[in-house]
């Protein structure tokens, strides 16, 4: 019912929504995010001063009269989802604020509840901008901030503002996590730290982001001490490759490099424990292979069912290539047919980046015979060419390869 609800309201609410929201909508990330801080901040007459903001308890405390009255929705089964409540270990709980545990369509209604923040803003000091507050606000999620010239400014006049905007739908503002920080001094935001090191700004995995990381991989190292080291491997690559990518367009070698000191460390210990009467060469012999100019790989060789070997590796984040992420345009709507050219360049682009994608586009490649369907020339490297959907996605189309198409990008489009 909730899955139903939504395929309506998420239109109405990726039309209205701020613009420089980008928390769990269709198409946008915590990359859009980090970069659109990184464009309001980067320059050297950008603002010096951030409100770093943060919503308390924003899904449990949302006011559902606010709700009720102003999501278009259907009002009536909107508010039986309100008040259902929840059950935890046989005993019902009601709810009297907030939006619908563990719902599907609790992400929308959170950010049209949030949705107007912007824009407010834009109303309540309509001459920011010619009078040199360079103000810009950027939300994901509950987690928000908002630039600005002072920090008086900020502090008497943007926060109450903020305030008394939420205040109307049942949210206040978390004093622990809400400050006002100078861009020298840098803040925390979606897992990065963003400072201006002598007037160079600067986006890195922030220091409790690779603490958390570094944790993660140390419960499973512990949770493993038995593990065969093929089946550790394959337990540790997805945690590294997936905070890698992670953080794959930030300034973030020297993390990655940090990283893989420690990972070299942990696994080091496990495998000398796991043979405390065997000297460090036969460690080392045992678990650390050579594998190209590279000495301690950590590496096992398993045999397949067909008598060949394959080699297991542990992954290293510092191959990890830093690649500078293309941020969504801010009044880009998935939902609108307008848009579907733009979108399909987009997520043409991101599928050569997955080696799943690149295959993906292999099949479509075959299919058409490596020809471009609207001049009948083949499709190659040195030509620019894009992928495009048989039926439009906003028309009910998949992403599948059967509805996939590749065209040379200076073809005319057939829609």
């Amino acid at each position: 019912m909730q899955a139903l609800h939504l395929l309506a309201l998420e239109p109405i609410a990726e039309t209205t929504a701020d613009l420089n929201s980008y928390g769990f909508r269709p198409e946008r990330s915590t990359a859009d995010a980090g970069k659109q801080c990184f464009n309001s901040l980067v320059q050297k007459t950008a603002a010096e001063w951030v409100l770093e903001a943060d919503i308390k308890g924003c899904f449990d405390n949302i006011s559902h009269d606010w709700m009720i009255a102003n999501i278009p929705t259907d009002k009536a089964i909107l508010k039986k989802w309100l008040k259902a409540g929840f059950v935890y270990q046989n005993e019902l709980f009601p709810t009297d604020a907030g939006t619908p545990q563990g719902g599907i369509i609790s992400p929308v209604l959170a950010n049209m509840t949030l949705d107007g923040l912007e824009s407010m803003l834009a109303e309540k000091f309509p001459n920011a901008k010619r009078t040199g507050r360079k103000m810009n606000m950027v939300r994901y999620a509950d987690d928000f901030i908002i630039t600005g010239n002072s920090k008086e400014w900020l502090e008497h006049e943007v926060k109450p503002a903020v305030v008394e905007f939420l205040a109307e739908r049942g949210l206040v503002l978390s004093p622990e996590k809400t400050k006002i920080t100078h861009i020298r001094e840098g803040f925390d935001f979606l897992g990065w730290n963003i400072r201006k090191y002598d007037g160079t700004l600067l986006m890195k995995p922030s220091k409790a982001n690779v603490k958390a990381h570094l944790d993660k991989i140390r419960e499973v190292i512990k949770a493993n001490k038995t593990a065969k080291q093929a089946n550790l491997i394959r337990l540790l690559n997805p945690v590294l490759r997936g905070w890698a990518n992670y953080h794959s367009h930030a300034v973030a070698k020297e993390a990655f490099g940090k990283v893989d000191t420690y990972v070299w460390s942990m696994l080091w210990q496990w495998a000398v424990r796991r043979h405390p009467n065997k000297g460090d060469r036969w460690v080392k012999r045992k678990y650390f292979k050579s594998r190209g100019t590279r000495t301690w790989v950590f590496a096992a060789t398993e045999e397949k069912e067909d008598g060949t070997q394959k080699n297991i590796i542990l992954l290293k984040e510092m191959d990890t290539p830093i690649v500078r992420h293309i941020k969504i345009k801010a009044d880009a709507n998935p939902h609108d047919p307008q848009w579907e050219p733009y979108f399909e360049s987009r997520w043409g682009k991101k599928m050569l980046n997955s080696t799943r994608g690149r295959a993906k586009l292999y099949r479509v490649w075959l299919r058409q015979d490596g020809m471009c369907p609207t001049c009948r020339e083949p499709i190659t490297k040195g030509i620019p060419w894009d992928v495009r959907h048989i039926v439009k996605r906003t028309d009910g189309g998949t992403d599948a390869a059967s509805n996939l198409k590749m065209h040379h990008l200076n073809c005319g489009r057939n829609y």
